[in-house]
């Protein structure tokens, strides 16, 4: 049995490889290859990934239940295609010299707001251009910037995640299980943290506030951590275009937050879903965002 097991692990690192050399390589080559790959990519992934693809018409049929059947399909399978291009752009996000990178990520919006001294919460939602945005961050300011992720499965990917991550200024790569205080220590230091707190992480750290009318578990983080912090939050939004990302500062939210996490989670959810509802194919509905339920409520999946 652990011969076996053995023999999968190295198949499975075989198979790493293989893929992320595919990527890499591909990053190499001119944006529009790279998305029209994608494309074909992103309608596989719909056909074969039928499970997924449920998720997401759960998903939608949530959010929209205005939508006729025929909009929630072709919302779904174009967020598979930009989920797919996302995840090749990463061969030249985390592979391509800075040039590159300054070329294709476009920032927008009121990005001297970071030049101000204080501590910064970055409130950068799960849209699928999140890497692009960090990294736009990571190479316009001097500031340590911390931020949370949720490490990979599979140790070659989250190597190279790391590797692409870390690669311009000064970013710190922490998981939610590493301790509050060190992350409210950096923001205090004048520091930068990346936040995506629009995740289900189970019940144990999460509230139930509405999220497109629906009660829905939800990580109160960006308020908590604002207080503590003493931070300023500033939303970042970025957006898939053909010539590669928007990125869009927000102007820094005033009287945030309060002295009410609920509310300020609420409000966080309302902020997100007039954001969502300009750009729905290109929010991660692959997640189930709503699999934690209220006592005694059915499940949606």
């Amino acid at each position: 049995m652990r011969l076996f097991k053995h023999m999968l692990c190295g198949l499975s690192n075989v198979l790493s490889r293989l893929v992320l050399g595919l990527v890499r390589g591909l990053g190499r080559l001119p944006l529009p290859v790279v998305r029209g790959v994608g494309v074909l990519m992103g309608w596989l992934l719909f056909v074969l990934a039928f499970p997924r693809r449920h998720v997401v018409l759960v998903n939608l049929r949530l959010c929209f239940p205005a939508w006729t059947l025929a909009q929630r399909w072709s919302v779904a399978l174009q967020t598979f295609v930009y989920f797919s291009q996302s995840w090749l752009d990463r061969g030249w996000l985390w592979e391509a010299p800075a040039t590159v990178l300054e070329q294709r990520l476009r920032r927008v919006g009121n990005w001297q707001a970071l030049d101000q001294p204080g501590p910064v919460i970055i409130f950068s939602p799960h849209f699928y251009g999140l890497d692009a945005a960090a990294l736009a961050v990571s190479l316009r300011t001097a500031r340590q910037c911390t931020t949370i992720y949720t490490p990979q499965r599979n140790l070659l990917v989250d190597a190279w995640a790391a590797r692409g991550r870390q690669r311009f200024g000064d970013v710190q790569l922490m998981t939610r299980f590493d301790g509050v205080k060190t992350i409210v220590s950096l923001l205090r230091k004048d520091g930068l943290l990346f936040l995506l707190p629009d995740m289900n992480f189970g019940p144990e750290e999460s509230i139930f506030v509405p999220f497109f009318g629906v009660p829905t578990a939800t990580v109160p983080s960006l308020s908590r951590f604002a207080r503590m912090g003493r931070a300023r939050v500033i939303p970042l939004l970025a957006r898939m275009t053909p010539q590669g990302y928007d990125m869009e500062i927000l102007e820094p939210w005033a009287h945030f937050p309060t002295d009410d996490v609920v509310a300020d989670t609420a409000f966080m959810n309302l902020r997100l879903q007039s954001w969502i509802e300009t750009m729905p194919a290109q929010y991660f509905w692959v997640h189930k965002r709503f699999k934690t339920r209220p006592a005694g409520d059915a499940g949606f999946y």
